[in-house]
């Protein structure tokens, strides 16, 4: 499933970060935990369910500017669309 642009994503009940050494942090989801660093923080940070996926795709752009615009929204959308799959993001 490709989330949608206009679709705001949102941890999923169960679904919590925390704070880990180094600099890292956790994904904590039902039977599982995902360790995130670099830009997988700031997208976890930004699935609040007040931004849309066009507008978190933005925020990193603007994070990530020497990025190429067209493979980062593709990243970006399969990151979201695996969280997603693995049943930690909803999309309102």
């Amino acid at each position: 499933m490709t989330p949608e642009l206009h679709s705001k994503p949102r941890l999923a009940p169960g679904c919590r970060v925390s704070d880990a050494p180094q600099q890292l942090r956790v994904l904590h989801m039902p039977g599982r935990d995902l360790r995130l660093q670099g830009p997988s923080i700031e997208i976890i940070e930004l699935c609040d369910g007040n931004h849309t996926v066009q507008q978190i795709i933005a925020e990193l752009h603007k994070l990530y500017s020497r990025a190429n615009p067209q493979k980062m929204q593709d990243d970006i959308l399969g990151y979201l669309a695996m969280l997603h799959s693995q049943h930690a993001l909803i999309f309102e």
